[in-house]
């Protein structure tokens, strides 16, 4: 999230990232959390190695938005993990490229994907919602096609814990009451 700061006088937007923690128990917890200008990489990196600095260990799936730098640093900074892209912020990126009037259309569609009961099934799936998108919206086929093996990542996990990681939203939730007037 982004919120407002001052620094030497002037008044900047400033990014604020929280990494949020699932246990084996399906417990979340707050694992820490970040002020910086930027998305860049090497922001990720020193948060991502402040974390295990501080005893973060036995990562295996980190969900977020399709940030390029912080892919790239959680390839350094845990490697071995996997990587999901939240379904939600998948389908924020698709949606643009559908006029207003189709995106609920679209948007049911997509989530027909994520209704299946195992990786192959969303896999053929996708694949037909993609086909069926091609001709009116090639961009929007485009994104999630290309998202694909990223954004089933959740289904290699068990199916009991898929509701709990397949997207942020716990976490956009917090961030939501976290700005709200107390």
């Amino acid at each position: 999230m982004y919120l407002k700061a001052r620094q030497n006088h002037r008044v900047l937007s400033q990014e604020v990232v929280i990494a949020m923690g699932v246990r084996k128990t399906g417990e979340r917890e707050v694992l820490g959390f970040a002020v910086g200008a930027s998305e860049e990489e090497g922001f990720w990196l020193e948060f991502l190695r402040g974390l295990v600095r501080r005893g973060l260990r036995g990562v295996q799936l980190v969900i977020s938005g399709a940030h390029e730098g912080l892919k790239g640093a959680i390839a350094k900074a845990l490697p071995g993990t996997t990587w999901l892209r939240c379904r939600v912020h998948l389908m924020r990126n698709i949606l643009p490229h559908v006029p207003e009037g189709d995106k609920a259309l679209v948007a049911a569609a997509i989530r027909t994907v994520f209704a299946q009961p195992d990786r192959e099934a969303a896999s053929q799936q996708l694949g037909e919602v993609v086909e069926a998108m091609w001709p009116r919206w090639p961009k929007a086929a485009q994104v999630l096609e290309e998202a694909e093996e990223d954004a089933l990542a959740y289904m290699a996990f068990a199916r009991e814990h898929w509701t709990r990681i397949y997207s942020t939203n716990p976490l956009e939730r917090m961030n939501q009451e976290d700005r709200a007037p107390h």
